[in-house]
């Protein structure tokens, strides 16, 4: 099974999604087709346990091989950041859309590519300046599954920081 990328235009660039590297096929191969993709930017928003039990680990070095730059934000499956997690948003957002800005592309990704990384995309989206609302609609056109919790997209509605 490959590794399936649904993205849709966002501030200039493109704002992408998608399950883990090695959840679905192979780690090799879904790194393959994330540096197809060619991002400049991939969130991470898995746990370090989740990407050690798919082969993933070591993600953040693979990317960096290849010039594109990872950020890790864990966050609990179905959850919202909190902590560390959040104190850290502020400055990714800000790079995510400099990348965007730029004409690039952001790469999201949590264990399946719904909650975590939809939560993230639609707070970048809100951030943006998009209603909370047309931009769920917008992003589930995309990927039906995104934002899988009434926290996340409370969360996600809250914009920037």
């Amino acid at each position: 099974m490959s590794l399936t990328i649904a993205s849709l235009p966002v501030g200039g660039g493109l704002l992408a999604l998608c399950p883990m590297p090695g959840r679905g096929g192979t780690y090799e191969a879904d790194l393959r087709a994330v540096l197809a993709f060619g991002p400049a930017l991939v969130l991470s928003m898995t746990t370090r346990a989740e990407m050690a039990a798919k082969g993933a680990a070591g993600l953040g070095e693979g990317l960096a091989g290849h010039g594109i730059a990872w950020r890790h934000l864990p966050v609990a499956d179905f959850g919202v950041p909190g902590g560390d997690v959040a104190a850290l948003w502020p400055g990714v957002a800000a790079e995510a859309r400099a990348v965007l800005a730029g004409g690039g592309r952001v790469l999201v990704h949590c264990m399946g590519g719904c909650g975590r990384s939809g939560m993230a995309l639609l707070r970048l989206m809100v951030g943006a300046g998009e209603d909370p609302q047309a931009a769920l609609q917008r992003l589930r056109s995309v990927r039906p599954c995104a934002v899988e919790t009434e926290a996340q997209f409370a969360w996600a509605a809250g914009g920037e920081p």
